[in-house]
């Protein structure tokens, strides 16, 4: 198995050095140059048509339409986040997987990269993504408008990156994200806690994982700034997500009607948003909501042999995030060791049905056909983060195996 894995990864790791973390992501069909020449562009339901139909189809038509691969600021972030695992691996002695001084290398390359896909023009360092985005009728987020989510997964990437190069000028530059989230995004009481807006357009405050992320972001400024309001304004986030926990340790999506299903990686999202406030702040006040979450969590999305999961009352379609998110998250918890037979079955089960014999990893499997098309951000970047966190929590750095 050991081999296995890191066979995998490093296949997974030349592809996307090779393709310079560049790719194509299943939202991305209004990048076409084709309707972007079309009148269509202007109508929503041709919009979402579009987007649903790249997205849908198992066949690839992104070269044909002229889609062009880019850097998705989010999947940067992931790959960021891994490549400061292996740094970490590497200081322990195994450099199976780059030199110390070639990975610092590539952390600084890619953390001077992500910081220049930043959106300009908001209060502070921001991200959206890379592609206009139509979701579903009720919002066109126009490409670079940045969410709370790409923000989120930048932030944390740069701040793991500074504490390896200590380079003041990454950490002022991230820590102003706080800014974004207090003064750009819009936020609703509810109970006695609040939610953040996914984005900056009113309207689109009923997304949990989303909240909880902004929640994220602020508690990081307090572990560097020691600003009580952010802890505090975290907190009311934080406040609201466990309120809207059910009894079983679950979470429903959204709020509204068409957001009320329960899947796995957002339930991930959850638990590890929590945990990281409580890590930042030390206030472990939701230790609770956190075990019921966890308990719920590997009881419903994970098979016994390592299938995972979308839904939790059903398994199809298998998306790739599933397996991906649940070893970052316990990796996050503490946890991981507790479950290292689930997560070794989980991985294992991955590689052999959805990596491609080039490294990269397929978006979803489905009952039918499924769609085996490389996308850099939604696939192959949550992998390498998370065969990263695997590979730290797993290896026997004494002799590098």
């Amino acid at each position: 198995m050991k081999y296995k894995v890191d066979s995998s990864f490093l296949k997974l790791k030349a592809y996307c050095e090779n393709e310079k973390f560049k790719g194509w992501d299943p939202y991305d069909g209004m990048n076409s140059k084709v309707f972007q020449a079309l009148p269509l562009k202007h109508w929503d339901l041709a919009r979402l048509a579009w987007i649903q139909g790249f997205k849908r189809s198992p066949i690839n038509f992104r070269k044909l339409l002229l889609v062009p691969k880019e850097h998705n600021a989010k999947g940067v972030g992931l790959f960021l986040l891994g490549y400061c695992r292996l740094y970490k691996l590497a200081e322990k002695g195994c450099e199976d997987f780059g030199t110390k001084a070639d990975i610092l290398q590539r952390i600084k390359e890619v953390t001077h990269l992500l910081l220049d896909l930043r959106t300009k023009g908001y209060s502070g360092s921001a991200w959206g993504y890379n592609f206009d985005w139509q979701a579903r009728r009720l919002f066109l987020f126009k490409k670079q408008t940045p969410t709370v989510v790409a923000t989120c997964f930048c932030v944390e990437a740069l701040l793991e990156s500074y504490e390896i190069t200590k380079d003041e000028t990454v950490l002022k530059e991230t820590l102003s994200a706080a800014d974004f989230v207090l003064n750009d995004l819009s936020r609703t009481p509810h109970g006695e806690g609040v939610i953040f807006s996914y984005s900056i357009k009113d309207g689109n405050n009923t997304v949990i994982n989303a909240s909880l992320l902004g929640a994220k972001i602020l508690s990081y400024s307090f572990k560097y700034t020691k600003n009580q309001e952010h802890a505090n304004l975290a907190k009311q986030a934080v406040i609201a997500a466990c309120d809207l926990q059910e009894e079983d340790g679950s979470w429903i999506y959204g709020l509204l009607p068409v957001q009320s299903w329960k899947d796995s990686f957002h339930t991930g999202f959850n638990l590890d948003a929590i945990e990281t406030y409580q890590q930042n702040t030390k206030d472990h006040s939701f230790q609770a909501s956190i075990q019921k979450g966890t308990d719920y969590y590997l009881e419903h999305f994970f098979e016994d042999n390592g299938t995972p999961k979308y839904y939790h009352n059903k398994t199809y379609p298998i998306d790739i995030h599933c397996p991906a998110q649940v070893i970052v998250t316990l990796s996050k918890l503490g946890v991981f060791k507790n479950h290292e037979e689930l997560m070794s079955k989980v991985l294992d089960w991955t590689i052999d049905n959805m990596q491609h014999k080039k490294g990269y990893f397929y978006y979803q499997l489905k009952k039918g056909m499924s769609s085996k098309i490389s996308y850099m951000r939604w696939s192959n970047a949550f992998m390498f983060n998370a065969m990263a966190h695997f590979l730290l929590e797993t290896k026997s750095v004494k002799h590098g195996s």
